[in-house]
């Protein structure tokens, strides 16, 4: 059975990079809100193109992903930019977490089995310091059609798509700020394409949980 790893891996491989190296949209709709100096945490940024871009927001960056070849692009990416971020490899559902070590955390595309997505978003939440902001944007099982149709982008298992009660579900202890499904167009490398159906995020732990 091949792992998270090494199927990132052969992603990566591909040349260019499959996302493309210019942050996603709804995150980049946050800049008022990023201070240099902050701390950020990006899981799951495979070539770092939102990591990166944050970084050069003066933000102090941590990128986990599980593919070496995507810490590898990420790194690369970074120094091209003279930009430096600390880009780790590992398996997000056996990382240790910190706590409380975040001022924001960004969720981009990263999906989970159901039976881990709550606690994989539990995690999250624990990250963020008292007044953090997560940001989170994903698939809807709505992309299915889309995929159809010919977009590209998003998991095929219905389980790992996210509905916005799902969400509001996992990140209860939160203040939800923003959560709204959007029909989209989506033009993030060879890997994002097309008429999309996504969910978008946006919430703050509060001062006093």
């Amino acid at each position: 059975m091949t792992s998270q790893g090494e199927f990132w891996d052969q992603r990566y491989r591909e040349p260019g990079f499959a996302f493309g190296e210019t942050p996603n949209a709804f995150l980049a709709a946050q800049r008022s809100m990023f201070k240099p100096g902050m701390r950020a945490l990006v899981p799951g940024d495979g070539e770092g193109r939102n990591g990166v871009w944050l970084a050069e927001l003066g933000l102090n960056v941590t990128t986990v992903d599980a593919s070496a070849i995507g810490v590898h692009k990420a790194n690369m990416l970074a120094a091209e930019r003279g930009v430096t971020i600390d880009a780790q490899q590992s398996d997000l559902t056996t990382w240790q977490w910190p706590t409380a070590a975040f001022d924001v955390v960004a969720s981009i595309y990263l999906h989970f089995p159901p039976e881990i997505r709550a606690r994989m978003h539990a995690q999250m939440l624990m990250a963020l310091k008292p007044c953090g902001h997560l940001v989170l944007e994903g698939y809807t099982p709505r992309q299915l059609a889309h995929r159809f149709a010919g977009s590209v982008g998003g998991p095929t298992d219905r389980g790992m798509l996210f509905e916005p009660n799902d969400l509001k579900g996992d990140f209860a202890g939160a203040d939800i700020l923003r959560l709204e499904e959007m029909e989209v167009t989506l033009d993030e490398g060879s890997r994002h394409r097309g008429r999309s159906s996504v969910v978008r995020l946006l919430a703050r732990l509060p001062e006093h949980p």
